[in-house]
């Protein structure tokens, strides 16, 4: 049957639409709007999208928690104007959200209701503090509820505390107390806790049970009879721990965390919360800690995939040593202002050796706390062996292996020159936190005398192109990733301002290992995204990743970096949800 002209001309037309149309959907998701459920369109001053295809637009749109599209404005305002968009325009900027690669999440809840020591100057100091908290918290210090707290340190004492420093004070006698170091490698507890334990407390491998000027701390390994005892939070109360500390996250435009040591009973409550609270505002990648440390437990984790990218748990998280600032750093040379010691191993090489094997042939990413140069040696060692195992033994075999695995260094603080070139190599990634070479500045060459400070510590820079991750090890530093971003850029105390040279304060500390502020802010993305092997859904802005991202009052890359010390942010956004509003105060749900 012929058709008339005017039908056969109306048929053109509509499959000529019809493929615009087609086509015009996939190069402009946001026009897809028009043909379904209203796509959000969110349009700032300036976009950092951190996607090498496309480094600025303007705008994006989100649909179903993802990244539909992204796209400048010139050019595109009949998009904008599509119709059944919900078109937001902001004189904000944007940039990805930010990821802390390396902290704690549940500490950081209960430390937010502990006493909080750090900075503290004094012993008086720290009794008034813990005075100050018991007078608003008076069910603290029982044997059922121990007052906790976390931030001492005992070089502004002069000496380690001990259980006496506490029984002294008339107002604090006979409380139950466990307060963490700065660093969380030593516990200081109380008499009454000193009771719970046998007369004659014996020495722990792989620990130091301290005994001068007397008892009343415990370190690393040695902390485990301590942990034992302490009567521990139940799931109630560790959700409150970890809505808290999430909110806490969100207010400094954090949107993940790399959680740097979880329980498997732990990894089972924060498995039923990111399904079951809408409270659970930030991502979290962990790492999972056996009951018994440094063991081989994989029966017991509970294998969590990405999902939905609010909770995976694919690693496992060792332990080689100690801390610098307690002298348990285990070193190849003994410690230039304690050269009586080395520090302490807290597992041996073959043994790290051996456990680090049945991880990985189990199908987990191990990642190994490392600071000292023969911790970061064996656990070389030990990721060499099984990526040998595994792949192959040819050089190049072993890198490709390692894309794969993405075995990680946890601080790699001070590191042979041998050993750097081994990660560089092999392709090792180094988890390290900025801020921790601001801290430590001030005693690290102490500990390690000019040469090996020089050679050896807190390398940044001459990593970088091997991917590190950067993060916090909050609650041990404030989680605040600008803060981290400052520390890496300047290498100042981002707290003060300030190098550790009194002559040249505003001289950074071994500066030439300092990062540009591109290269820091794609240690608190990019990087940390593929450390959890996430590169395809986080840490950009660009289209099927994550729509996560923080809204600033000015561009960074033209704020004075002194600005990044006490820099706000204006909101944050998980899964395309407000989840932090600085004007309205907190949560902000739309």
């Amino acid at each position: 049957m012929a058709l008339s002209p005017l039908l056969r001309w109306g048929l053109i037309i509509s499959a000529t639409v019809a493929v615009v149309l087609a086509y015009s959907i996939q190069q402009y998701p946001i026009l897809s709007a028009a043909f379904g459920e209203p796509l959000a369109v969110y349009c700032y001053k300036g976009v950092r999208t951190h996607d090498s295809r496309q480094p600025f637009a303007e705008c994006f749109s989100v649909e179903d928690g993802s990244f539909a599209g992204v796209w400048a404005k010139d050019g595109t305002q009949s998009l904008k104007r599509a119709k059944g968009a919900d078109v937001s325009v902001s004189d904000g900027y944007a940039i990805p959200g930010l990821w802390d690669g390396h902290g704690h999440l549940l500490q950081y809840g209960e430390f937010l209701h502990s006493v909080d020591l750090f900075g503290s100057q004094s012993l008086d100091d720290v009794r008034d503090r813990i005075k100050t908290y018991l007078a608003a918290n008076p069910e603290a210090g029982t044997k059922h509820h121990w007052l906790r707290g976390v931030g001492w340190d005992q070089s502004v004492f002069g000496r380690m505390p001990t259980a006496d420093d506490i029984e002294q004070d008339d107002q604090l006698r006979g409380i139950f107390m466990m307060l963490d170091r700065i660093d969380v490698h030593c516990a200081w507890v109380s008499k009454a806790v000193l009771d719970l334990l046998p007369d004659e407390i014996p020495d722990v491998p792989g620990g130091e049970v301290v005994r001068d000027p007397g008892p009343g701390v415990f370190c690393d390994n040695a902390m485990d009879m301590i942990m034992h005892l302490w009567p521990k939070p139940g799931a109630e109360e560790k959700a409150r721990a970890v809505k808290v500390a999430m909110k806490e996250l969100n207010k400094v435009g954090l949107v993940g965390m790399h959680d740097a040591g979880v329980t498997a009973d732990d990894a089972r409550l924060y498995a039923e919360l990111a399904v079951s609270s809408p409270d659970w505002t930030v991502r979290v990648y962990g790492m999972l800690e056996c009951s018994r440390r440094n063991t081989a437990c994989p029966e017991d984790a509970p294998r969590v995939g990405r999902g939905n990218g609010k909770f995976a748990l694919n690693s496992v998280k060792l332990f080689a040593d100690g801390a610098l600032g307690s002298w348990g750093s285990a070193m190849l040379e003994p410690y230039s202002d304690r050269p009586l010691t080395s520090g302490s191993l807290l597992i041996n090489a073959s043994a790290l050796a051996e456990v680090t094997r049945a991880w990985a042939e189990a199908g987990f990413q191990v990642n190994i706390h490392a600071i000292g140069d023969l911790a970061n040696r064996n656990a070389l060692d030990a990721f060499e062996a099984a990526l040998r195992r595994q792949c192959g033994g040819r050089r190049e075999q072993l890198a490709e292996c390692q894309s794969k695995r993405r075995f990680r260094l946890e601080h790699s603080q001070i590191i042979h020159p041998d050993d750097q070139e081994r990660i560089h190599a092999m392709g090792i990634i180094p988890s390290i936190q900025p801020t921790h070479a601001t801290s430590d500045m001030k005693y690290a060459e102490e500990r390690l005398g000019p040469r090996r400070t020089r050679e050896e510590a807190y390398r940044m820079k001459s990593l970088f192109d091997v991917g590190p991750i950067l993060g916090s090890d909050f609650p041990v530093e404030p989680p605040n990733p600008f803060r981290g971003i400052y520390a890496a850029v300047t290498r100042k105390n981002p707290h003060t301002g300030l190098g550790p040279d009194p002559e040249s304060p505003s001289r950074g500390w071994h500066a030439e290992e300092a990062l540009t502020l591109d290269e820091a802010l794609v240690g608190f993305t990019r990087n940390a995204a593929y450390g959890a092997f996430l590169e395809h859904y986080a840490g950009r802005i660009r289209t099927g990743s994550f729509a996560d991202w923080v809204v600033l009052d000015e561009p960074l890359e033209d704020m004075d970096v002194e600005k990044l010390r006490t820099l706000q942010v204006r909101e944050t956004w998980v899964g395309g949800r407000r989840v932090y509003s600085r004007d309205e105060g907190g949560l902000a749900v739309i």
